[in-house]
């Protein structure tokens, strides 16, 4: 007589928080330092390498009683540019939300010419949003107009 073994994994539901999902595997340690996780005291869940019918493999992370402001959003849009955003409420889906890349971003990025004022005065970078032909997310600086990819600039 044999057993059934379960082998599937159970991770606990969150009551109230948020879930991004979706996250390209090979983005999930970026999302999570731009957001500060690592020394985050709240219950913190990821995946990686997770199968997805729509890209094959992804991330996930389930952050209990977080939520993310519009700038964090953007953040997150810069890095992982069609994550989805779960908001939990009472163990519950109360809102979806699936991230688009900016148009523009303040505050984020660091202009990577060391000539531009943003380097030198107490001003606040800002920066247009596009990709080039590679589909590479690239950073247009609203005051020296230099253009970075955002690796460079985060």
């Amino acid at each position: 007589m044999s057993k059934l073994i379960d082998t599937s994994l159970q991770v606990s539901a969150i009551k109230n928080g948020t879930v991004v999902d979706h996250i390209p595997t090979d983005k999930l340690f970026k999302v999570i330092e731009i957001l500060g996780l690592t020394s985050c005291d709240k219950q913190l869940t990821f995946g990686m390498n997770l199968d997805s019918k729509l890209y094959g493999k992804k991330a996930i992370i389930k952050i209990s009683d977080r939520f993310f402001k519009d700038d964090e959003l953007n953040k997150i849009s810069l890095i992982a540019p069609y994550a989805k955003i779960n908001i939990i409420r009472n163990y519950e889906v109360v809102e979806k939300k699936v991230l688009m890349l900016p148009e523009s971003i303040t505050g984020i990025a660091k202009c990577a010419n060391p000539m531009c004022v943003t380097n030198h005065q107490r001003i606040t970078p800002k920066f247009t949003v596009f990709t080039d032909k590679d589909s590479s997310v690239m950073l247009k600086c609203h005051y020296c107009e230099k253009v970075t990819n955002l690796k460079s600039a985060l």
